[in-house]
């Protein structure tokens, strides 16, 4: 007579069975860990293949009753902390999530989708830094290739000049290898070097196109550099096969919100945060989106349920300072100057109270206090920028001898006829918002938003790779032929016509930077027209030195850096003045202010546009803003700011001097 069969044997044999059924048929998977469970009563597997059997079928309630009771049974165990950070996710409890997923990782470092889906979940929740810490553990465990090892290693302690020798000599003798160029681009995106990283990332993609981390990764990275026309196309790719995902739900609501969706992107915030409700920077975001969409009483409520979840979140309380029309209570301040006495507070924490401090003292009128934070916070912010005053004054004098009315009189009628966009250039805060809100409460004018389309083809013409190349721009522009430049606008225009939202003819590109391109501005687009909004010098400038900027503006943090930078764009605007009479109306926010109906009329005429009583009541316009002037602007004409650098006076003897007679004789410019 035979033995009995052995039942740890026979135990074994049926557990992996319930294995193979958990992908090809859960609720078999169910009955077969049940049976399991009347011979060996708890089970841990069995009792986590049938949790894990529930979620795929879409019983998570189930799941999660399962599934907690064996984390808090197994508390030791990697496998049970995973599985429920899984399923915690999928029923839209990302904070628990994380918890659990840090558990499995603590427990057993090398669970390569935890750390993903970590990186995921921190992404959704606005923590940069730890979903990078998460995505960078994903790659050093994840990597099979023995020879990757070490740069994934280097990557993950953020020893990033060491992961890119590492990877450069690997990719020299593998040059395909495409989970080696993934990380050369996130090597680059921690460098800030989004063009590099996005040329890597279009590589990796064109070797494995189902690639979808790269893609991921190139979503994020188009985004960075505002192209969020293509940013979304990757998005709803992605979104295809992976709709829950946390960290692309998040990405999603930012690249709508920056492409002028901005309900749509209230939504996806409102139901991202429906996951993920204690996380203050997620708060934070959803707050700017109200903003830009005119629900102020929203977007304060969120700025402080950010604060009452993180109190030493400087930025929440600059969102708040930035809205401008918003006063601080004495308990904000003194709750503000207790962050700033703490040591342990970050560096970038730490200039936006100094921002936000000098608003409040501003309000209060103890400007001997404000100037005195306004300016700790520029110096500290100062720490962190690459700008060099000099690289602007350059470009200045090579447009000035590029630039010459023979030069513009031999390509007289070259480039794309189209007349559609009115393009408002000169400083941040010099009242461009207010020209534009003006002109987009005309019937015949779209306004957009800061478009980054001029830049963007500015940065291919100018041929360079990194930051230290030298720029074939603007002089390249002399060997272009009429159909390159024809081409120019018309790739223009199509790059910007998602942004248009109505029928009207014209549309808006408001970025004062652009000042710096007028002449290719010019040459794409001929018949387009160039307003330059003006401000006073000290006003103006004074008035960026307060402003802290998210990125684009890094001349704003000296008050040296910002005198140069004005001087720079008055004399490019007034050598266009001299070899192109005409051809950009001038707006001098000054001259708005006293006669509104007046300048109004001459700037319609300028557009050749007739004069609509709707013009002169631009605040009851109710589209979305997105500049640091969009509460302002939704009042009648703001008549506050204008002499308001006066009570600085005392501090800006530096600006004054840089200057120079440019200050004497505003709104006129000195003889050249």
């Amino acid at each position: 007579m035979g033995s009995s069969p052995d039942p740890v044997g026979t135990l074994d044999v049926a557990l992996n069975h319930a294995v193979k059924l958990l992908d090809e048929s859960p609720a078999l998977a169910i009955e077969q860990a049940e049976e399991i469970l009347k011979a060996a009563p708890r089970h841990p597997l069995a009792v986590l293949l049938k949790g894990a059997a529930c979620r795929k079928l879409g019983d998570l309630p189930g799941a999660l009753d399962i599934l907690r009771t064996l984390a808090e049974e197994q508390p030791g165990w990697a496998p049970a902390q995973y599985e429920l950070g899984v399923t915690l996710g999928e029923a839209g409890l990302g904070e628990e999530a994380v918890d659990a997923l840090y558990r499995a990782v603590r427990l057993k470092t090398d669970i390569g989708d935890a750390w993903r889906l970590l990186g995921d979940h921190l992404t959704a929740m606005g923590d940069a830094a730890r979903a990078d810490a998460a995505y960078a553990n994903h790659i050093k465990v994840s990597t099979r290739d023995p020879r990757l090892l070490a740069p994934a290693i280097a990557l993950c302690e953020n020893r990033i000049p060491a992961a890119e020798a590492l990877l450069r000599d690997h990719l020299k003798k593998c040059p395909t290898d495409v989970a080696a160029i993934r990380m050369l681009a996130e090597v680059a995106a921690r460098l800030g070097r989004f063009a590099d990283a996005q040329t890597l990332l279009e590589r990796c993609l064109e070797l494995a196109p189902g690639f979808n981390a790269a893609r991921h990764n190139y979503a994020v990275v188009l985004q960075r550099r505002g192209n969020a026309k293509e940013a979304l196309v990757q998005v709803e790719r992605l979104l295809q096969t992976d709709r829950r995902n946390p960290g692309l739900r998040s990405l999603n609501a930012a690249v709508l919100g920056r492409l002028g969706r901005v309900d749509e992107a209230n939504t996806l915030y409102g139901a991202v945060l429906a996951d993920y409700s204690r996380q203050p920077k997620l708060w934070m975001s959803y707050g700017h989106s109200l903003k830009t969409a005119g629900r102020l009483v929203d977007s304060i409520a969120a700025y402080r349920k950010s604060i009452e979840l993180a109190p030493n979140l400087g930025e929440a309380y600059w969102s708040l300072a930035n809205l401008k029309t918003f006063r601080f209570t004495t308990d904000d301040v003194a709750a503000m100057r207790t962050q700033l006495c703490r040591e342990d507070l970050s560096l970038e924490d730490r200039w936006h109270f100094h921002f936000a401090l000098g608003k409040a003292l501003e309000d209060a009128q103890d400007f001997g206090g404000s100037f005195e934070h306004y300016a700790e916070g520029n110096r500290l912010r100062r720490t962190v920028q690459h700008y060099d005053a000099k690289n602007t004054t350059t470009l200045v004098e090579r447009s000035k001898a590029l630039f010459t009315p023979d030069f513009f009189s031999v390509r007289h009628g070259v480039g794309c006829a189209a007349p559609d966009p009115i393009f408002i250039v000169g400083l941040p805060r010099a009242g461009s918002t207010l020209v534009e809100q003006i002109l987009s409460s005309h019937s015949a004018v779209e306004g957009t938003m800061e478009l980054p389309d001029v830049v963007g083809i500015v940065g291919q013409l100018s041929g360079r790779t990194r930051r230290s190349d030298a720029s074939a721009y603007p002089d390249v522009l002399a060997s272009l032929s009429p159909e390159e430049l024809r081409a120019l606008g018309a790739r223009y225009l199509e790059q910007t016509r998602i942004q248009r939202r109505t029928s009207a003819p014209y549309f808006i590109d408001k970025l004062p930077n652009n000042w710096a391109h007028a002449g290719l501005i010019h040459l794409m687009l001929p018949h387009a027209k160039i307003i330059d909004a003006r401000r006073h010098p000290l006003s103006c400038c004074f008035s960026g030195f307060k402003q802290h900027f998210a990125r684009g503006q890094a001349f704003t943090y000296s008050l040296d850096d910002l005198g140069r930078y004005y001087r720079d764009y008055v004399d490019l605007m007034a050598h266009f003045d001299r070899v192109l009479p005409g051809r950009i109306h001038r707006v001098i926010y000054e001259r708005m202010v006293e006669d509104t109906e007046g300048e109004v009329r001459r700037l319609l005429d300028y557009c050749g546009l007739p004069f609509e009583p709707r013009c002169l009541r631009f605040y009851e316009n109710e589209r979305a803003v997105r500049t640091p002037s969009s509460e302002q602007v939704r009042q009648p004409i703001y008549r506050q700011g204008v002499d308001q650098w006066r009570h600085y006076d005392n501090w800006l003897g530096p600006l004054r001097q840089v200057l120079g007679s440019i200050v004497d004789h505003y709104p006129d410019v000195p003889a050249h």
